[in-house]
């Protein structure tokens, strides 16, 4: 009898609020177990980044996976994800990413874009990882440009206010949404 594979769970969401309010890390949990099962793969780890881009490597989670999967012998045979773009946002890091892991004897597998180790599929997740990587700076440019407009406004984008300011709480006149503002702060700076 073969032994089965040995599937890591890289599950990840890009922004704090998602992280906080569980929206996507349940999800892609139950699909990779759901995912395993039909298989008979066996999950040995799982590696959880809540709140962190995946446009470069500065992640924990994600360093301490690589190195479980490159060492000899890996820890696992197989790292799962719910897509590509889960693992990178950016083709050229996937790419390097995917082959180091290959010299290690692990496979990267997407539940969602399954794809298969021939040079077509190869090519496919290269093409999908360029379009994650155009989405992600679109996704960038359009959030910069609203941060901008709402400070334009007057609007405060968050953190603590500058010196001498104080956030007040401005109804917005289109929602029910609540933006924050800033204003001089009567109260002399101590």
């Amino acid at each position: 009898m073969t032994k089965p594979i040995r599937a890591a769970l890289y599950l990840r969401v890009s922004t704090g609020r998602q992280a906080d309010n569980d929206l996507s890390i349940p999800d892609q949990r139950r699909q990779a177990k759901g995912y395993c099962a039909s298989r008979g793969w066996e999950i040995v780890a799982d590696y959880v980044e809540p709140g962190l881009s995946a446009t470069d490597d500065r992640r924990p989670e994600f360093q301490r996976m690589i190195d479980a999967a490159t060492i000899k012998p890996p820890a696992f045979d197989v790292i799962l994800v719910h897509s590509f773009s889960r693992f990178f946002r950016d083709q050229f890091q996937l790419e390097f990413y995917v082959r180091r892991l290959a010299k290690a004897g692990v496979r990267l597998v997407s539940i969602t874009q399954e794809l298969g180790d021939d040079p077509m599929s190869n090519m496919i997740r290269q093409i999908m990882a360029l379009f994650d990587e155009y989405q992600s700076k679109e996704n960038a440019k359009h959030t910069l440009r609203a941060m901008k407009e709402n400070a334009r406004q007057g609007f405060w984008n968050g953190a603590l206010p500058p010196i001498g300011y104080r956030i007040i709480e401005a109804s917005e006149q289109r929602g029910h949404r609540t933006k924050k503002t800033l204003e001089i702060d009567p109260r002399p700076c101590a």
